[in-house]
């Protein structure tokens, strides 16, 4: 039979570990179906039993919740006999009956020593002795058993809420302890800490007061050095005064002789003043006929140019080039002027001959002679600096404040690039206007710096290329872009203009001159015509911003230098085939003839003093609005082909330059202020 666990030591347990009392179901087995029958007698015998056990708490509960071995139901041996056998099925109302009188006869308490007969064994003491296991049936007893180990917690209980209730006292009276205690350890570490600052200021006092004692000693060390050094240095100024006294009073024997030779000079220095009060005047006398003279020369000079006309045409005809044909003997003749051979020619005479005119007898017509007169007309042997030796003293006129603006006008291929900015090679000889211009411009100016006035130059360079202008001076990224250059007055109210976006570059000497027309060059564009190999598809527009000022008279003036290679001028063809790259020229020649068409009628109109003047019609005569008007002065370049193959374009150049030569514009005036 297995021994069954006792409910004290499960309380016991349970109290030690603290863990809580779980309630749990009775696992008392029944005897057969006859308990089931009986459960309301059972009910009734147990009623007084109830009320009793009402108070033992949680311990029956924790006892109850342990789970115990199943139990075996079991018969004492009564004198001597055998277990009883199994009972039949229908035997409740006996096993009733048994259990009541069984539990009227039990007593509460603990129980009897010896066992009689027919009853459960009592349960066993605790001390130290494994309790019996009593029968299913002997509620009572068990009951009893769990009331006596019930008493027994209590007890130990009690025993423990007195421990722990004086262990509580001990630990109140040990936790004041220690606050008093800390109290007191507070107390002394803030006396410590006042202790230790006051010992660590006393030693930082002793420490201050030994450093100030010994910088002490080294000043009164240094004062003893001072001392003894001034005391030598006493005795040398001892010394030197008295050599002073010795040089002072040869100094004043000196003096003396210097004021009876100063009395002397003083009356020379007198007359000297005087000489130099007679200079100075006669100085400002001659600075001042010397100004009036450079105002009279610059009066004289722009009446001889206006004498000259505002507006001149020069005829230049270049040579023939090496594997040209040899022109005709009679086609381009020079009449000699009216002073002779010597004087310079000013007259063209071109004969051109027309296979579809013919006489009745079949013979060709003669051929017909046009005439045409200019300012100027240089043969194909004129060299560059023949022809800018007549220009001189037109460019010089900007340094005086008019506006100067010289074209080079023509057909492909009639010499105008060269004639503006020279042959390659950088040959002295094939020189340009644009370089010798400068170079003369640079000359006077320096020789003008004498005189009291300085100037200074800002070149530009730009071309107009389909009525879009591109800053040929331009370089990195924007090199070959010309959308965003665009002409702009410079201000409100300012009749200046100036083109957005493009450089001005400042310019002093001929070799910044020369790098800016090389940049030019290779940034202008160009293509191949039917009459040159590479010609200029643009017109290049170079300018120069003259600004002079003299200081000493509060005079300045200022004016552009404009000087133009117009790009060529060529009649359509209606009848050529137009490709890709033909459409491409063709664009370019419509839109250079309308530009050189507008220059046409601009000049006309300023010619007729009328009150419109299509400055806006073109890029080009936008741009050159200040250089084209009354104030301004001109000049055309012609430049014609030796040729007889191009005497059409060459004729309609001439015809262009004789009427352009026939306007008059009104009296130029400076612009100074």
């Amino acid at each position: 039979m297995e021994s069954q666990r006792s409910p004290l030591l499960e309380v016991k347990g349970n109290i030690e570990l603290k863990r809580p009392l779980v309630k749990a179901h009775s696992r008392l087995p029944l005897l057969g179906s006859s308990f089931k029958r009986g459960r309301d007698q059972m009910e009734d015998i147990l009623e007084p039993e109830k009320k009793r056990t009402r108070g033992l708490g949680t311990a029956s509960k924790f006892a109850a919740s342990q789970p115990r071995a199943p139990v075996r139901t079991t018969v004492p041996h009564a004198q001597g006999q055998t277990a009883a056998p199994k009972l039949p099925k229908k035997t409740g109302l006996r096993c009733s009956t048994a259990v009541a009188t069984v539990l009227k006869n039990q007593k509460p308490g603990p129980a009897a020593p010896a066992q009689k007969p027919g009853t459960a064994a009592a349960p066993p003491k605790l001390e130290g002795k494994k309790p019996s296991k009593r029968p299913a049936w002997d509620l009572k007893g068990q009951l009893c058993d769990l009331n006596a180990e019930l008493k027994c917690c209590r007890e130990k209980t009690r025993t423990l809420d007195q421990e722990n209730q004086q262990l509580r006292d001990q630990l109140r009276e040990a936790q004041q302890q220690a606050m008093d205690l800390g109290t007191e350890r507070r107390t002394l570490e803030g006396e410590l800490s006042r202790v230790r600052a006051q010992a660590e200021q006393g030693q930082q006092e002793l420490e201050n007061l030994s450093a100030h004692v010994l910088e002490l000693e080294e000043r009164l060390s240094t004062q003893e050095s001072l001392v003894e050094e001034l005391q030598k240095e006493q005795l040398g100024l001892q010394e030197e005064r008295r050599g002073l006294a010795t040089r002072l009073e040869e100094q004043e024997r000196r003096l003396q002789a210097s004021e009876a030779a100063l009395s002397g000079s003083q009356a020379e220095v007198a007359s000297l003043r005087k000489e130099a009060a007679a200079q100075v005047a006669l100085l400002a006398e001659r600075g001042e006929r010397l100004h009036w003279l450079e105002m009279e020369r610059r009066r004289l000079h722009n009446q001889l140019q206006e004498l000259k006309g505002n507006i001149r045409v020069f005829c230049r005809v270049r040579p023939v080039l090496p594997g040209e044909p040899t022109p005709p003997p009679g086609f381009l003749l020079f009449p000699s002027g009216p002073g002779g051979p010597s004087d310079p020619s000013t007259h063209l005479s071109l004969f051109r001959s027309d296979e579809r005119r013919g006489t009745l007898s079949g013979v060709p017509a003669a051929p017909t002679r046009y005439d045409f007169s200019f300012d100027r007309v240089f043969p194909p042997g004129s060299g560059q600096d023949e022809v800018f030796e007549e220009i001189a003293m037109l460019v010089q006129s900007a340094l005086d404040g008019y506006p100067v603006c010289i074209f080079a006008y023509g057909q492909t291929g009639s010499g105008k690039t060269f004639t503006m900015e020279g042959g390659p090679g950088g040959d002295p000889q094939v020189e340009g206007l644009i370089p010798r211009a400068l170079r003369h411009l640079f000359s006077v100016a320096q020789e003008l710096s004498s005189q009291g006035w300085t100037y200074s130059f800002v070149a530009s360079y730009v071309e107009i290329y389909n009525e879009t202008v591109r800053d040929l001076l331009a370089t990195g990224t924007r090199k070959g872009q010309g959308g965003d250059c665009e002409i702009r007055r410079v201000g409100p109210g300012s009749e200046e203009l100036t083109v957005t976006n493009a450089r001005y570059v400042p310019v002093s000497c001929e070799k910044e001159v020369e790098a800016l027309l090389h940049l030019a060059r290779q940034n202008r564009a160009v293509a191949r015509t039917a009459q040159n190999e590479r010609s200029s598809r643009s017109h290049s527009v170079f300018q120069l911003q003259i600004s002079g000022e003299h200081a000493g008279r509060g005079l300045q003036c200022g004016a552009p230098l404009n000087l133009v290679d117009l790009a060529g001028s060529e009649r359509l063809d209606p009848g050529l085939a137009l490709g890709p790259g033909e459409r491409e020229r063709l664009r370019e020649t419509q839109a250079i003839n309308s530009s050189l068409s507008t220059l046409g009628l601009v000049i006309m109109a300023l010619s007729n003093k009328e009150s419109h003047v299509p400055y806006r019609n073109s890029k080009l005569t936008y741009l050159l609005q200040n250089s084209l008007g009354g104030s301004a002065k001109m000049l055309m370049f012609v430049n014609i082909s030796p040729l007889e193959e191009n005497a059409s374009e060459s004729l309609n150049s001439l015809r262009f330059a004789s009427k352009v030569n026939q306007c008059v514009i009104g009296t130029a005036q400076a612009n100074r202020k």
